[in-house]
């Protein structure tokens, strides 16, 4: 049987330590490289900003740059 959700972006709300998910897929797309991210992958997300973060790393220097904006 084929998975209607494989190859498909997901929609997800992400929230303080999870995520809800809006609409089925397998996975997001990573704010900053633009990388897909597998579902059963997703650890990091900025919940203020609605993006997520292919690894730690990543989210680290978002953040660094998120905080420079904002004064």
């Amino acid at each position: 049987m084929l998975n209607s959700n494989a190859q498909r972006p997901a929609r997800v709300q992400y929230l303080p330590g999870t995520f809800r998910l809006l609409s089925p897929g397998d996975h997001v797309v990573c704010a900053v490289t633009g990388v897909k991210i597998p579902l059963q992958e997703l650890r990091y997300w900025n919940a203020e900003t609605q993006e997520a973060y292919a690894s730690a790393e990543i989210a680290t220097r978002r953040f660094a740059e998120l905080q420079k904006k904002a004064g």
